[in-house]
């Protein structure tokens, strides 16, 4: 018998059209929530919402650029529309930048980044806090990077955008955790996924990680992080809050 609580219950996963996204959307729902899919990608977003109904399970998806805050916006009442509330918010979707030192980062390499991976979690959580506070057990799981751990994990921009997600982490953990909603985030090391890194001519993010990679341990799967979010958001983790879970094979113990 599942101790998740979790069936029944309405579940917004973002960049769920593939890698850990879309291992966490397939692991709630058979859980027995139901999911909304939400990615840039419609192929991808579909073949979520395919994969979920075929086996029985009940997901929406809602396409778009999630840094536009009209589509944040949707994705929220897309949600409370088809489902009839919202309990569970995964902020997962995420760019990576292109390696670059700060002395390198462009205003653009700065701004896609900086809008995908933490201005369109702020917002999208903003629309979907009245909504999990109505749950009275709304929770709220950030993907954040052992870039947010540390320095040298990733190019500045990309290393900046994870720590403000671990920062809105701890800060949403403290101001609602008398008010029904727990924040968490998992922090993955290396996995297999298909975001891009795409490092800039001679940028010196990759020399300076060279040296720790060997540390870093093996590559994980996309389901290993996926159960670690569904975990932080379940009734299994009904005291854990403002907590940020390596999920790496220990590489930040190191």
């Amino acid at each position: 018998m599942s101790t998740t609580g979790l069936q029944g219950r309405s579940v917004v996963v973002t960049g769920a059209g593939s890698g850990i996204g879309r291992a966490a959307a397939l692991h709630f729902a058979r859980e027995g929530a139901r999911v909304l899919v939400a990615d840039l990608d419609r192929k991808g977003a579909d073949a979520t919402v395919e994969a979920i109904t075929e086996a029985g399970g009940t997901a929406v998806a809602v396409v778009g650029d999630l840094s536009d805050r009209q589509v944040a916006e949707r994705v929220v009442a897309t949600a409370v529309e088809s489902f009839g509330g919202l309990d569970v918010l995964a902020n997962n979707a995420g760019v990576m930048d292109r390696m670059s030192a700060l002395g390198e980062t462009d205003d653009d390499e700065w701004d896609r980044v900086i809008g995908v991976n933490l201005t369109a979690p702020f917002v999208l959580t903003r629309a979907a806090l009245p909504h999990l506070l109505a749950s009275g057990k709304g929770a709220i799981v950030f993907t954040a990077s052992e870039a947010g751990l540390r320095g040298s994990a990733a190019g500045a921009a990309y290393t900046a955008s994870k720590h403000g997600v671990v920062g809105l982490t701890k800060s949403l953990a403290v101001m609602y955790r008398t008010r029904g909603i727990r924040t968490n985030a998992i922090a993955p090391g290396g996995t297999a996924t298909q975001i891009r890194v795409d490092p800039r001519r001679e940028a010196e993010g990759p020399a300076a990680l060279a040296p720790y990679l060997g540390l870093a341990g093996k590559v994980s799967e996309p389901e290993e992080q996926a159960a670690a979010i569904v975990f932080l958001a379940s009734d299994a983790a009904s005291n854990i809050n403002g907590a940020v879970l390596p999920v790496d094979n220990g590489w930040s113990a190191i």
